[in-house]
């Protein structure tokens, strides 16, 4: 296991223990805790799902434009 996936791994683990201590030892509303989870996921999810596809921007290389698949055909005719 490489140290991003353990460093993402334990990350994953505390921020509900976090979470869990802010409302039971800090006595924060569970409905702030809430909030702030959904304020924060949609940013994170976001740089999560475009770092997820410049990874995978030169697999499919069939999944071209119409425009440049009819460019390639009149090149083949020619």
């Amino acid at each position: 296991m490489n140290r991003k996936h353990a460093l993402l791994m334990v990350l994953c683990c505390l921020i509900p223990l976090a979470a869990f201590a802010a409302i039971s030892i800090l006595r924060v509303p569970v409905n702030t805790v809430i909030y702030a989870a959904i304020v924060l996921a949609c940013p994170a999810m976001h740089l999560l799902m475009m770092r997820g596809m410049a990874n995978h921007a030169g697999e499919h290389p069939h999944h071209q434009s119409k425009t440049s698949q009819a460019m390639e055909g009149q090149e083949h005719t020619r």
